[in-house]
């Protein structure tokens, strides 16, 4: 016989009330009351629950290191039902299930479920609505923060790329208004000495031979020094200033133009002369710097816009591999070069569209590549291949790292799931990559042995789409 107060308070539960009595009464004759202190663990992590859960008080709470603290994921309080649910695949729980508060739950163990389907139908009814509710709200919410991860992640990645190129254009500006200022006084200098027309032609030619494209043995280091000494003591010889030899090795310049022009010009116009000349080299230099920085700011810019597809709608339409994989290469730049990863690509030159979301296949990218370079020690190799197999694209993502062993490549797509150390992974970038793929009717294999592991997705080109009705 059931309790009278157990059924009062099944009556006033928020789920289940409005069951009929006979199904409150066979949840009270079949379940145990249990009782919870707080910090108590009702289902270990990793052991798949036993019990349907049917919260009467308290707080039960699921939380996971994502790698910015513990983040609640799951939480019942009094007036929902966890744990096991009738039809449920019986998947564990990432993480242990503890009580937050003083708790008090009803559990009916798993072995009851044949009866409870058949006797109380309308329980089921709302207990399989609630698992259904609970997976959709998941799916939504573990999607939207792995996508803040990955920002997370995409973001510090880029203030590194763009701070070097922003820096350098900061250092280059600065030291161009000190150049000019230079200049400027070398050349008010060099007009107050009075120069001929054939002296000044002789400046125009030496000035011209620095303007004219370096050789190729000029800009290595050792060419360059040699340069830098042997001008120095040139200057040095002839009374000139010994600072501009820097700039002036830089350039096509030879002895034999410099001797030319110390014949032709005075000591003291000799002197204005090359540091106006020198001046002028390192203006060309530091805008020749700033235009680089500057492009390769845009240049990164322009991969965050083809990465996210910040200006197109989120929905399907024609999409380019190639450019998807560039740029989300481009966004991982950064830890390629930390660890020294050789990352190479091959894509089939007259490789077809894929009909996807666009930023969403990005992810998909993204995440593959970024496992992969976790995966491999410094140094490694990384290689990414796209081509079309049987009309379908593939894309594969290798890499030669230890391999996933046997035992657990049956798991790597469940959510949760992880090989990467506490806090260092979350255990939902493949299972999202799964979803995502199989969004765009596609599908993702693994393969993996020491040494060679490959990740395939195969998805439909845009020619490949069933016809529509």
């Amino acid at each position: 016989m059931a309790d009278p107060v157990l059924l009062a308070r099944l009556a006033q539960h928020r789920a289940l009330g409005e069951a009929p009595e006979s199904e409150r009464a066979w949840l009270a004759d079949h379940g145990t009351l249990q009782t919870f202190g707080i910090g108590d663990v009702i289902t270990r992590k990793g052991e798949r629950a036993t019990t349907l859960h049917i919260v009467l008080t308290g707080h039960l709470v699921i939380r996971v290191d994502r790698g910015a603290g513990s983040h609640k994921i799951f939480e019942w309080r009094a007036g929902d039902a966890g744990g096991a649910m009738p039809y449920s695949r019986g998947a564990s729980p990432p993480n242990d299930t503890v009580a937050e508060v003083p708790t008090e739950v009803l559990m009916v163990p798993v072995q009851q479920f044949p009866e409870l389907i058949r006797e109380c139908p309308s329980v089921t009814a709302t207990l399989v609505h609630a698992m259904i509710d609970r997976a959709r709200q998941f799916t939504s919410s573990d999607l939207r923060d792995e996508k803040l991860l990955s920002l997370g992640r995409l973001a510090a990645g880029l203030a590194h790329e763009l701070n070097n190129p922003a820096s350098a254009a900061v250092r280059s500006a600065k030291r161009l208004t000190e150049s000019i200022a230079a200049a400027e006084a070398a050349a008010r200098r060099l007009g107050a000495t009075e120069l001929s027309d054939a002296q000044l032609a002789a400046i125009d030619a030496v000035r011209d031979l620095c303007r004219a494209p370096s050789g190729p043995t000029a800009h290595s280091p050792v060419a360059r020094a040699d340069r830098e000494d042997a001008i120095g003591t040139w200057l040095a010889a002839h009374g000139a200033n010994e600072g501009c030899a820097a700039p002036l090795a830089e350039t096509s310049l030879t002895l034999a133009a410099l001797d030319r022009l110390a014949a032709s010009v005075s000591a003291d116009a000799l002197d204005a002369a090359l540091r106006w000349i020198s001046a002028g080299c390192v203006v060309r230099t530091l805008s020749s710097d700033i235009e680089t920085s500057a492009s390769r700011i845009h240049e990164l810019v322009n991969a965050v816009k083809g990465f996210t597809y910040m200006d197109h709608a989120p929905t399907p339409e024609p999409v380019d591999i190639r450019s998807g994989i560039t740029d989300t290469l481009t966004m991982l730049g950064t830890k390629m070069r930390e660890k020294s990863v050789e990352v190479s690509v091959q894509i089939a030159a007259d490789l077809p569209r894929a009909y996807a979301v666009g930023a969403e296949l990005n992810q998909v990218w993204m995440n593959l590549i970024d496992n992969a370079l976790d995966a491999v020690a410094t140094r490694g190799h990384v290689e990414v291949t796209a081509g079309l197999e049987l009309g379908r694209l593939v894309v594969q993502v290798i890499d030669d790292g230890p391999g996933i062993p046997a035992a657990i490549q049956g798991r790597i797509f469940e959510p949760f799931f992880t090989t990467k150390g506490v806090a260092k992974g979350t255990g939902l970038g493949l299972d999202i990559v799964r979803r995502l793929v199989q969004r765009h009717d596609g599908a993702i294999e693994l393969d993996s042995r020491p040494g060679r592991t490959t990740f395939r997705v195969r998805l439909p080109t845009e020619t490949g789409l069933p016809s529509p009705p």
